[in-house]
């Protein structure tokens, strides 16, 4: 026995005993509590999953290309010298050329918006890595000689300017691959073909390995494409299977095609469930007893609402409602007048799509809270737009006032924490590869040809924004 010690009477011992229980007694009963606190906070935050924006984006983006970011966030006060609205967007993205309460008495069969902010969650996936409220928009309009016969969009054409007088100061003409492309970077997989099952399975990883669940991948009707491109509604299935061998999912892009209104949108609709519906691959949201598909509308703002309403709204002439084909439609946000439409035709959400912060007020980062705040109060899903950068002069020449730098990933770190910091409950991502706009993600490679070099991510790695991304999908809710 150690030097000093003296036995404990037995009372005493007994006295220790009994706070040694009480003592634990409590702590068990705190912790019951906390644990039944945070299952009860769990189940709210899952009810609220699609929630709105309710922080406060960043302000304060230290870049230091500040002089350049000032002149573009004057976007509403532009001169008469530069285009405006809806004429601008068609200017700067040729090739791409909301929600009234609904019936009560169709409440059990349609959509409810409220429903959806606080139910709607993503059906379970193969790979519980991957987070299905972070998309990707994805391009699979390119072709090359090996794959297609000719190169298709590598060697897209330089786009003239608006005013004829601007005009004649830039060169027009197309680029000529495979070493000169029209875009400021240059891929890993060199200039590919969309439809090459080897470079889709390769894509698949590469989304894979930045945590993003899905794709939102650009679409015209079968036999329609953008004036720079060809047909390829044919390559879905190709997409939809390597997608689906990644845990990915995909959704589908509108784009502006020919007589696009709410009653063609119905019968595309149709085909596209009845011919892509039943694929594991196609990306479903879970709301009440049913999955509905997702649909992004491009330039949806080149509609009249009246027409939208017809399809999107329970009592239109050609309405999805309570059908079989109804899902989730989003119309893209541009500025306060689309509030307004987005309401009167009957969308169930909107996204902001634009990478060049202050280049709409929609891609203003500075102005997710009160957007957030309209959608809120009017039961609309809010999907904002986040991304790396921004530089088309290889196609649009006189366009480096909307450049923004990518700043060795500064600026799309700012673009994702600024979305993260205001709650947001689904992102999407500008772009996975549009290549010509400069806001692709996917692996790019240093090169340099006769008079140019291209932009790449040194000193970082090619698959650097891929990385980037991962660190800020896992921060965000699944």
């Amino acid at each position: 026995m150690a030097r000093g010690f003296k036995p404990m009477p037995p009372s005493v011992r007994r006295y220790l005993m009994f706070l040694f229980i009480v003592c634990v007694t409590s702590v068990v009963s705190v912790i019951i509590y906390f644990l039944s606190e945070r299952d009860l906070l769990h189940v709210r935050k899952g009810q609220n999953s699609a929630k709105l924006f309710e922080g406060r984006a960043s302000q304060n983006l230290e870049l230091t290309n500040k002089l350049q970011e000032a002149a573009a966030l004057k976007t509403d006060n532009r001169t008469d010298d530069k285009l405006t609205g809806s004429k601008l967007l068609a200017a700067l993205h040729p090739g791409k050329n909301f929600i009234d309460e609904r019936k009560q008495a169709k409440a059990d069969e349609v959509v409810n918006m409220q429903a959806e902010e606080k139910k709607a969650e993503v059906e379970s996936s193969k790979d519980s890595a991957l987070n299905y409220n972070v998309h990707l928009f994805y391009y699979p309009w390119y072709g090359n000689p090996e794959t297609d016969g000719r190169y298709v969009h590598w060697n897209h054409q330089n786009l003239p300017h608006w005013r004829k007088e601007e005009m004649r100061k830039w060169p027009l003409g197309v680029h000529v691959p495979p070493d000169d492309i029209g875009a400021n970077f240059y891929p890993a997989l060199g200039p590919y073909s969309s439809a090459d099952p080897d470079i889709v399975d390769k894509h698949m990883a590469q989304v894979q390995s930045s945590g993003a669940g899905v794709i939102v991948v650009s679409w015209y009707p079968p036999g329609q494409a953008d004036e720079n491109g060809k047909p390829f509604d044919s390559l879905i299935p190709l997409i939809l299977d390597k997608a689906d061998k990644h845990g990915v999912k995909v959704a589908i892009h509108i784009e502006p095609y020919k007589n696009r209104s709410g009653e063609t949108l119905k019968q595309h609709v149709k085909y596209v469930v009845n011919t892509y519906g039943k694929h594991p691959g196609l990306y479903r949201r879970q709301v009440g007893g049913r999955h509905l598909p997702v649909f992004y509308i491009y330039d949806s703002y080149q509609v009249d609402s009246a027409s939208w309403a017809q399809a999107l709204k329970p009592e239109g002439r050609h309405s999805l409602r309570g059908t079989d084909y109804d899902g989730i439609f989003l119309g893209l946000y541009l500025n306060n007048e689309d509030e307004h439409r987005l309401l009167t035709a009957g969308f169930d959400g909107f996204y902001t799509y634009f990478a060049a912060n202050g280049f709409t007020r929609g891609s203003s980062w500075s102005n997710w809270k009160a957007i957030a705040d309209f959608a809120r109060k009017n039961q609309l899903l809010f999907v904002p737009s986040v991304g790396p950068g921004y530089v088309d002069t290889r196609v649009r020449p006189w366009n480096a006032l909307t450049t923004r730098k990518r700043l060795q990933g500064q600026y799309f770190r700012q673009a994702l924490q600024s979305a993260l910091d205001a709650k947001v409950g689904v992102v999407s991502v500008t772009s996975f590869n549009e290549w010509h706009e400069g806001t692709q993600i996917e692996a790019a490679v240093p090169k340099t040809i006769s008079g140019f070099k291209y932009e790449d991510y040194a000193p970082r790695n090619p698959d650097f924004y891929l990385h980037m991304l991962k660190e800020y999908v896992d921060k965000f809710a699944k």
